[in-house]
């Protein structure tokens, strides 16, 4: 079966027409605004190829032709991260607050982490966890650059671990491995490498995730389940099998231009036809319950063999592979700290030594 001909599993034929044509149109570009480091009025004076996200307060397009940002000094600032703008809308819909202990279970390259971060302003709790070891690098330097200090970088296996976290998080978010149709726009090499045999290999892989996800989950909590594939066997099959083995309901996003539901109404699709995106499929997942448990946060400093931090503490770190807690300060010598990158990108307010201009 090809890429096209599985799409008619549950999209009418005018719509799976329109989706193929779309996805050899060029692909968009998009930036989350840091506005601790830029503001919205800086970032227009800056960059002329800048346009607003139709949804996202902080969110911006960009022509990196005219404006190759990923090069630009304020990207070397942590003044942005630059993002897939469908990618956006996962934290985006699931409004973490600073209240909230989250935890991204594969969040390398951490954009979802970040804009989490970001909606919570730096406070509250977030697990950033991913499973491959070499994917942490890109993790942890995004997390350093955009200078957080609720993250704390994890790299474990939770299906060897969650056991240890029933009933835990107050928000989930879950964008698993898939298939990556979502991306061939910007990859040929993933439309090569397609083939149903990964899309169901992938499925059984995300039906796993996701129960182990909502176990994790705290009575009345909130998971976001996503992927960046348009096959309903790694989306609505996904979910649908969640519902039909646990006592997990949906919650509704309510209807809008940019959003397409399939006739299971079962989460939203961003297709490239529709909106300026890549593509995503979202859906929102809540337990049943009240949970009145909250997990004290608090930034505190502590010293490790003469490295002082600031971290989050009041959580159970005990079965986690921690690679980075909170915002390294920096070595503390015997007269005085010398400081970590991370610490001057955390640190809002500071005289400078030495005035320079842009040039």
């Amino acid at each position: 079966m090809d890429f096209k001909e599985h799409l008619y599993k549950y999209l009418p034929i005018d719509e799976v027409e329109k989706l193929m044509d779309s996805l050899k149109e060029d692909s968009y570009n998009a930036l989350l605004l840091n506005e601790d480091k830029l503001s919205k009025e800086q970032l227009f004076a800056h960059f002329k190829s800048i346009s607003k996200h139709p949804l996202i307060d902080n969110a911006y397009y960009f022509d990196k032709k005219e404006d190759p940002l990923g090069k630009s000094i304020f990207h070397e600032l942590g003044a942005f991260y630059i993002q897939e703008p469908s990618a956006m809308l996962v934290s985006y819909l699931l409004k973490p607050n600073k209240d909230d202990v989250v935890l991204d279970m594969c969040a390398a390259p951490g954009g979802k982490s970040i804009q989490a971060s970001l909606i919570m302003n730096n406070e509250g709790l977030i697990i950033s966890n991913d499973i491959s070891f070499p994917r942490i690098k890109a993790l942890y330097e995004n997390i350093e650059r955009l200078g957080r200090s609720n993250i704390v970088i994890t790299n474990n296996d939770f299906s060897k671990i969650y056991h240890h976290y029933i009933d835990t998080f107050d928000k989930i978010i879950l964008d698993a491995p898939c298939s990556g149709s979502g991306m061939f726009r910007k990859d040929n090499k993933m439309i090569d490498d397609w083939s149903m045999n990964k899309v169901i290999k992938n499925s059984i892989i995300q039906k796993e995730l996701i129960l182990q996800a909502y176990k994790m989950l705290k009575p009345s909590g909130i998971m976001v389940y996503s992927t960046c594939s348009f096959s309903y066997e790694e989306d609505e099959e996904v979910v649908k099998y969640l519902l039909d083995n646990t006592d997990a309901s949906l919650i509704n996003i309510e209807d809008n231009k940019y959003f397409y539901k399939s006739e299971s109404k079962i989460g939203i699709h961003l297709f490239p036809h529709i909106f300026k995106g890549e593509g995503h499929y979202i859906c929102l997942i809540q337990k049943p319950g009240i949970s009145n448990k909250k997990i004290p946060i608090e930034l505190v400093k502590v010293s490790k063999d003469n490295m002082l931090s600031l971290i989050n503490i009041g959580f159970n770190y005990k079965f986690l592979n921690v690679i980075k807690n909170g915002v390294l300060i920096g070595e503390s010598l015997k007269k005085n700290i010398k400081y970590s990158f991370h610490y001057a990108s955390y640190v809002k307010d500071f005289e400078n030594i030495v005035e320079i201009d842009y040039e």
